[in-house]
């Protein structure tokens, strides 16, 4: 469906100098490293909900695995009961308070070295620097392949062209005006967001005739499952797949248990916390959290199975079918054929805030993290503006170029990698860090290492769909996976994160101090 290009022009200018204004209020408001860093240690409660929030919902939820749910169909809705849980209700109560005290007692600014104060320890603030700097342009590279992916389909213009500009616009607001632009612009786009997808769940329920139609015809095309997914235990898309079987590792491994519990050690989120001012804040925080995230994602997810509806109506086959097999282009196809002109263009906005949320966030968090942790370490550069806005430019342009790299239909899988490592690697130690009163960094140390090491070691050699992508194993031994099914299909936070878990724990017990009672000390 062409689209009214003076209409789309109009609004887009009209949102972008919105978010250019914000982020040039963030640049006056930012004086010192410390604004920069974690914006002056008071935002406001629904500025840090929707910040928290919208960073973490980006078009990898929407676009990709709302792709993913027209594929493999709504058992992702169990990913939003995780993302509630555990991603807003235990993030914030158990972990965020905890955070926020210590980061403010022992003056961290970022999560590299919040982990270095705890433990006092060059080499944990290093070594996580490094997972970020080394891991999160995967995640960032997805994030802007989605944005990319749906101004290409909209607007007509080339890939390349959308990716690049893309990757700029964000670019100026989170180099010059640091963590207050990046979250007073999250704040307005996570606003955005929650407008763009309640209408499309409302728009997409008119479209196939009302709630109980659309699913009861979601349930009656059953048998249009194709045979490849139906041979690894898939039935349909109302019903989750067959137990043990690959699309149901894949399903439940990968895409719920990785995304769902890896949400608790993010990077980019965690220094969300330490922006509150008080408890109080992040309490009052929730209330808002945990709303936004039910809307985005459990929105994404339905509407991502229901799009299977609408093209079997209309085309006679299912979702993935009519995008060419790209799970990522089935949600911008659905929303440019099926949806008003007006929608469209507000969708387009509602995309690129979901986007421009994360990927801020994302850029943010890499160039401090390569600049704090990495090269300026130890050094008053580290907290220099100019150095740290260097590192931003720098990590940027590492995204960017690794999104050209990617393959297609990888933007849920990228993300649920990143979020893996996460849990492995920085999970156990985050949690010991913030509830210990005598954490060992004998104990971090070991688990920082086995966690990421297992996971990369899984990763590349073991999950069949991870080494895919990587290449390594094929390369060196002419197959995907050195193991048999169900290894080959099993996430490696299912192995990384409870050997990391139970190193730190192993060792924290041995090396506690004397007298203390068994036990963590």
């Amino acid at each position: 469906m062409a689209v009214n290009v003076l209409l789309v022009a109009s609004i887009t200018l009209i949102y972008l100098v919105v978010i250019l204004c914000l982020g040039y209020l963030g640049y006056k408001k930012t004086r010192e490293a410390e604004d920069y860093l974690v914006a002056g240690r008071k935002a406001h409660p629904v500025v840090i909900a929707l910040s928290y929030g919208a960073t973490f919902i980006s078009t990898s939820a929407i676009v990709g695995f709302g792709g993913q749910a027209a594929n493999l169909g709504m058992g992702l809705i169990w990913l939003t009961v995780f993302n509630i849980g555990v991603g807003i209700l235990l993030a914030f109560v158990v972990f965020g308070k905890k955070t926020r005290e210590v980061g403010q007692r022992l003056r961290a600014v970022t999560f590299p070295d919040l982990m270095g104060k705890i433990y006092s320890s060059t080499f944990m603030q290093v070594v996580s620097g490094l997972v970020i700097v080394v891991g999160m342009p995967l995640y960032s590279a997805a994030v802007l392949i989605g944005g990319a992916q749906f101004i290409k389909e909209t607007l007509g213009i080339s890939y390349a062209a959308s990716l690049i500009g893309f990757a700029v616009i964000v670019a100026i607001y989170v180099v010059f005006g640091g963590l207050i632009a990046v979250m007073y612009t999250d704040a307005v786009q996570g606003a955005i967001m929650l407008v763009g997808m309640t209408f499309l769940l409302i728009l997409t329920y008119v479209i196939l005739g009302g709630v109980t139609a659309a699913h009861s015809a979601l349930t009656a095309i059953a048998d249009m499952v194709p045979q490849k997914l139906a041979e690894q235990g898939m039935h349909g898309w109302t019903v989750m797949p067959d137990f043990g079987s690959p699309i149901w590792y894949t399903l439940v491994t990968t895409l719920v248990l990785g995304v769902g519990i890896g949400v608790l050690a993010q990077p980019q989120l965690v220094v969300r916390f330490m922006t509150a001012k008080d408890n109080r804040s992040l309490n009052r925080a929730v209330l808002v959290g945990g709303p936004f995230i039910l809307m985005m994602t459990g929105v994404a997810f339905t509407v991502g199975a229901l799009t299977n509806v609408y093209f079997v109506n209309t085309q006679g086959k299912i979702a993935i079918a009519a995008a060419g097999g790209n799970v990522d282009a089935v949600i911008p196809l659905f929303i440019n054929l099926a949806t008003p002109e007006w929608f469209t263009v507000v969708f387009m906005v509602t995309l690129l805030a979901a986007a421009m949320s994360t990927l801020s966030s994302l850029f943010h968090t890499m160039g401090t993290a390569l600049i704090c942790d990495l090269w300026g370490r130890g050094r008053e550069c580290a907290l220099s503006l100019k150095a740290n806005q260097a590192g931003v430019i720098a990590m940027i342009v590492a995204s960017v170029v690794i999104a050209f790299l990617m393959p297609g239909s990888i933007i849920a899988i990228a993300t649920a990698m990143f979020m893996g490592l996460c849990a492995c690697a920085f999970l156990p130690v985050f949690a010991v860090a913030v509830y210990c009163k005598n954490p060992s960094p004998l104990a971090a140390k070991a688990s920082l290492v086995t966690g990421a090491l297992v996971w990369f070691a899984w990763a590349l050699f073991v999950n069949a769909r991870y080494s895919a992508v990587f290449g390594l194993s094929s390369a060196l031994i002419g197959k995907t996976s050195v193991l048999p099914f169900p290894w080959s299909a099993m996430d490696p936070l299912i192995i990384g994160l409870p050997l990391s878990a139970a190193v730190i724990l192993v060792l924290q017990y041995l090396h506690r101090p004397e007298g203390a009672k068994a036990g963590l000390s």
